[in-house]
């Protein structure tokens, strides 16, 4: 769910002038599930640009604060998440921890690295959210260690609705700074994308599995 939808186009209009998204109905990109996409988006990019970086990282702690007042911890999903995660934490004051997709196979074994104590309140950031499935994948191993989860929010979504289902499925809450309607919008009122392309990205989200 997007709270803000000024600040929405305003995070939407950021990653497209640094390319963190990329919009490419004629050249498409593939995934790594194999479907054809006409939008890549990679956020880490964002880390790399002060001003788009501090923008995200202000706007996320304002929603962490109004959402949930101020948690225990701030968790990020690595590792694409690990450095807004640090930047959040640091706008509040607050401990981090970042999660593995899975425990090392070696030393401590950790999925979870840093510190934090059975009972605490966690927020849980992450960059992207397609599928949902990694980064419940994260509140799953956080939860097996007695975090109280109170809620994700990430800086994207393409908004499937496999990933609604899945958040509502596991019980928890998601809020993004922009979503995949508010891109589209962005790019069309600011003639980033012509009619045609418009369409073809309209015709991809509808159906991304089936997508040429």
């Amino acid at each position: 769910m997007v709270l803000d939808k000024g600040i929405a186009k305003k995070t939407a209009e950021l990653l497209l002038q640094i390319n963190a998204i990329k919009l490419e109905p004629e050249n498409p990109f593939t995934w790594a599930s194999g479907w054809k996409s006409p939008i890549y988006c990679d956020n880490r990019i964002m880390l790399s640009y002060p001003k788009v970086r501090n923008f995200v990282r202000e706007e996320i702690a304002k929603q962490v604060e109004q959402l949930y007042g101020k948690p225990d911890v701030i968790a990020g999903v690595a590792t694409g998440a690990i450095g807004v995660g640090i930047l959040v934490a640091e706008a509040l004051g607050l401990p981090f921890v970042y999660v593995r997709p899975k425990p090392k196979e070696h030393g401590r074994q950790n999925q979870i690295e840093g510190y934090f104590e059975a009972g605490q309140s966690v927020v849980v950031i992450e960059d992207l959210i397609s599928t949902g499935n990694s980064s419940l994948n994260a509140v799953k191993a956080l939860k097996e260690q007695k975090a109280d989860i109170k809620g994700m929010i990430a800086i994207f979504t393409y908004g499937f609705p496999v990933s609604e289902e899945n958040f509502e499925k596991e019980g928890v809450e998601l809020h993004t700074l922009s979503d995949y309607e508010n891109l589209i919008e962005q790019a069309s009122d600011t003639n980033y994308i012509q009619e045609n392309q418009l369409q073809a990205l309209l015709k991809w989200r509808s159906n991304p599995q089936e997508w040429k």
